[in-house]
């Protein structure tokens, strides 16, 4: 574990940091990716913790240059990562990000004011602009007019899903809903757990004041084993947590793909160990799932 920068890092490069914001740490899980943390890290108002995957390159070392508290996991844990990071933190909120993304200036001390005055709130999901052309990335897009209502104790418009790379959550309340699962370890993660806090009584909400930024890496990742990734865990989250009929619209949906068909395929594999594991949703959050699903 690297907890201080090196005595011989070099002087950070642009102007110097807002004071830290307090109450929050920023946690990004990461792999392989040194030059995009050299980029993204010194941008964070929070003190931040580094999870790093295993990684095989200098990724430990710059995290560590930037002033990053980094903890080393001896093998790739994907997205479960975080976990550790929310783990040994010592604040109240969680703010993730990804290694090529960050909180925009003074968005991390004002999400910390609403969760303040929100305490049925127990994640906020930013609005994400990608790129230098800050395009609105679509899933904001479509949390902004989710058909979920806006209830009068949530700071804005009830969502069941979010982006990793733009979410803050209320610390005990994420570790209390297990964090992000082992099972699904990367790709798509982040529903289950949207699902697994508000079947504990939290709400979720999209917040557009709130912005991240994101600068998609262009470090050589397949894509089509994304995209399988993700089709696999759409059907590993409804068997963990909807009926069987959503669990066969769900299956029958992947079909249309050959990256579909593979992950269902990954998924079907999996599902018999994990029938111990199926814990369906609350009635009212099964039927905000469904609408979702109908939208």
């Amino acid at each position: 574990m690297s907890d201080t920068p090196r005595p011989d890092a070099p002087p950070p490069e642009g102007p110097a940091p807002a004071a830290p914001t307090p109450g929050v740490t920023v946690v990004v899980a990461t792999r392989d990716r040194a030059e995009e943390l050299r980029g993204s890290l010194r941008k964070h108002e929070a003190p931040v913790i580094v999870v790093d995957n295993a990684s095989g390159d200098a990724t430990p070392d710059v995290a560590a240059e930037a002033g990053a508290r980094v903890l080393r996991l001896p093998d790739n844990r994907g997205a479960a990562a975080r976990n550790t990071g929310a783990e040994h933190a010592d604040t109240p909120y969680i703010a993730f990000a990804d290694d090529d993304s960050w909180w925009a200036p003074g968005a991390l001390r004002r999400a910390v004011e609403i969760l303040d005055a929100h305490p049925r709130t127990a994640l906020l999901a930013a609005r994400v602009l990608v790129g230098p052309e800050e395009r609105t990335e679509a899933v904001s897009e479509e949390m902004a007019c989710a058909p979920l209502g806006r209830p009068a104790d949530l700071p804005g418009p009830a969502v069941l899903g979010f982006l990793a790379c733009s979410a803050i959550v209320r610390r005990d309340a994420f570790l209390a809903a297990g964090g992000f699962s082992d099972v699904l370890h990367f790709a798509g993660e982040e529903e289950l757990l949207a699902l697994d806090l508000a079947a504990a009584g939290w709400g979720l909400a999209y917040v557009p004041e709130l912005v991240v930024h994101h600068h998609p890496s262009r470090s050589g990742r397949d894509p089509s084993a994304r995209r399988r990734r993700e089709a696999r865990n759409r059907l590993l989250t409804a068997w963990l947590r909807r009926p069987l009929p959503a669990v066969a619209r769900t299956a029958a949906s992947l079909l249309a793909t050959p990256d579909g068909r593979a992950g269902a395929a990954e998924a079907a594999r999996l599902l018999p160990a994990l029938l111990r594991a199926r814990r369906p949703l609350p009635p009212a959050v099964e039927a905000a799932r469904a609408r979702l699903a109908r939208y």
